[in-house]
């Protein structure tokens, strides 16, 4: 990495303790090697995403896609807890990152995690292509929550292909090998609005910039990756 003037931006973990307290070891277990590896190289974010309530591949339904009460309280008290241990064992701040095919996908899911959790514990990692891919408005989300972004994952959707794997209820493993995940500025959101309502929180946030693209050519990202650089810098970033 450092031959290559190269750094770890965060590590990323899956997790599903909207099953309850005995969820938790299985999850620490996985959290903690994750955690210290992010520690050891540097990072400061660890990202969480809550596990496929349908699989990204099969499209086989594993879970129920609308959490009861009783599981919504588990999935925020224990993301409260895994904030406070991360941070207490590794230093690392957790953003949640709301997913495709995941309990906290939509703009309602959204908001009734941020409503239900404490914003010194936990924060969001806000991905405009899967908030967009599930009807969610990322400008409203910065400008209502500002507060709780603490973390962005830019890309966009391809608005056609979006509206064709959801009447076809693709999931989402199959919908990014149709191309769902697009180049900017052919998709949606548009990326300067959400860079400047982002812009004007007036805080330090670091962003990845993305396009899901598997299986793809080794060649092809990176013409993408230029032009989109490209592009973000015309956007102000």
């Amino acid at each position: 990495m450092d031959r290559r003037g190269l750094k770890v931006c965060a590590g990323t973990v899956f997790c599903g303790l909207h099953r309850g307290p005995a969820e938790w070891d299985a999850a620490w277990e996985q959290v903690g090697r994750v955690a210290a590896l992010t520690q050891a190289m540097g990072a400061r974010h660890l990202v969480v995403i809550p596990s496929f309530w349908r699989d990204d591949k099969t499209a086989e339904i594993l879970e129920p896609p609308e959490l009861t009460a009783e599981q919504w309280a588990h999935l925020t008290k224990g993301m409260e807890r895994l904030g406070h241990e991360v941070r207490e064992s590794y230093g690392l701040d957790i953003v949640v990152h709301p997913h495709a095919d995941t309990h906290i996908d939509t703009e309602e899911h959204v908001e009734r995690f941020l409503d239900s959790t404490d914003s010194d514990l936990v924060n969001l990692c806000l991905d405009t292509g899967h908030y967009a891919y599930c009807g969610g408005d990322s400008v409203k989300l910065i400008e209502t929550y500002g507060e709780r972004i603490g973390y962005l994952h830019l890309k966009q959707v391809d608005p056609q292909i979006l509206a064709e794997v959801t009447a076809g209820g693709v999931p989402f493993g199959p919908a990014v090998a149709r191309g769902v995940m697009c180049e900017p500025p052919g998709g949606v959101p548009e990326l300067e609005p959400v860079l400047a309502a982002a812009q004007r929180l007036g805080v330090d946030l670091f962003a990845i910039v993305e396009q899901d693209m598997y299986p793809c050519e080794p060649d092809e990202p990176l013409p993408i990756a230029v032009r989109t650089r490209r592009f973000l810098r015309s956007c102000g970033a």
